[in-house]
């Protein structure tokens, strides 16, 4: 999302009661911020209240916006907020992980250069090379990682390392083939997203198209979500399917699903780098 001017996304979650839009719309306007979009849900069955607010500073008001978060602090705790503020004007800091498959690189990269994706590639690592001619082309920094079962702590404490130094604020498992141990999981808990080749729950294991075809199958999709420990369980962030039938063979399957993903693993890269991603248990809320 890039503005003309300088915009800031508040995003905010905290216990459902009454108040909570008129403390914050009174409070940027007494800043003189101007909201130009806001977007709220109440969740009944969690009980939790989720507002995103887009806002700019008035253009007859020279504005500080460190003020704003700080006199904000207040308001946030009277309503007991989890709540955080994004300026529009820089780019997210985004790590990409792939194995051999290149259709999500290749697609995400695609959207970046067209200028659809707001973010800033900081590397693009993998556990094999056949990537690497892809990420050079673009003038992105290749990382070669290669993981064993005897190498698999010592290369996770290094991708860690890499994010650290670049500033990196999303992983993006662009097909990466690897499961993430337990640990690194909770570590890039919500800025970690995958791109899972089913609509899940779905097919499991090798060939899954194959098992697809197998089944008989009429729908067939893909999923993104954000990894945890519980593998391909966790909060789902968006989904794309397409109808099937006899016809379509395995490789038929397997092209269909490659367009799946990307689609699906680009609206959930794109909602997140607009801050339009809330995390509210294992679901999550998403103002499209």
């Amino acid at each position: 999302m890039q503005h003309a001017t300088s915009h800031y996304i508040l995003k905010i979650s905290c216990p459902a009661t009454s108040g909570i839009v008129a403390a914050v719309t009174t409070y940027l306007a007494e800043k003189g911020c101007y909201i130009s979009e806001m977007s709220q849900f109440d969740d009944d069955t969690s009980g939790r209240f989720f507002m995103r607010a887009v806002f700019r500073f008035n253009d007859q008001y020279e504005g500080d916006i460190d003020e704003v978060e700080q006199g904000f602090d207040a308001v946030a705790r009277r309503f007991e907020m989890e709540w955080s503020l994004h300026g529009t004007t820089q780019p997210m800091r985004v790590l990409l992980m792939v194995s051999k498959y290149d259709h999500c690189l290749a697609d995400l990269l695609y959207r970046h250069h067209k200028g659809e994706m707001d973010m800033q590639i900081t590397a693009i690592v993998s556990n094999h090379l056949d990537l690497r001619p892809m990420a050079e082309r673009e003038g992105i920094r290749f990382i070669y990682l290669p993981v064993t079962r005897d190498t698999k702590s010592q290369q996770e404490s290094a991708l860690l390392q890499i994010i650290d130094e670049t500033g990196t604020e999303l992983v993006v498992l662009a097909r990466y083939m690897q499961i993430l141990s337990d640990d690194l999981c909770r570590q890039l808990s919500g800025r970690a997203i995958n791109i899972h080749h089913s609509f899940l729950p779905g097919f499991k294991g090798a060939k899954p198209y194959h098992q697809a075809y197998e089944r008989g199958v009429k729908l067939i999709g893909a999923t993104a979500h954000y990894v945890t420990s519980d593998l391909d369980e966790g909060p789902i962030i968006e989904q794309e399917v397409q109808r099937v039938d006899h016809a379509y063979l395995p490789d038929d399957l397997v092209a269909i699903g490659r367009d799946t993903e990307t689609v699906a693993l680009s609206k959930a890269v794109k909602y997140h780098l607009e801050h339009r991603v809330f995390l509210n248990g294992d679901r999550t809320v998403i103002f499209r």
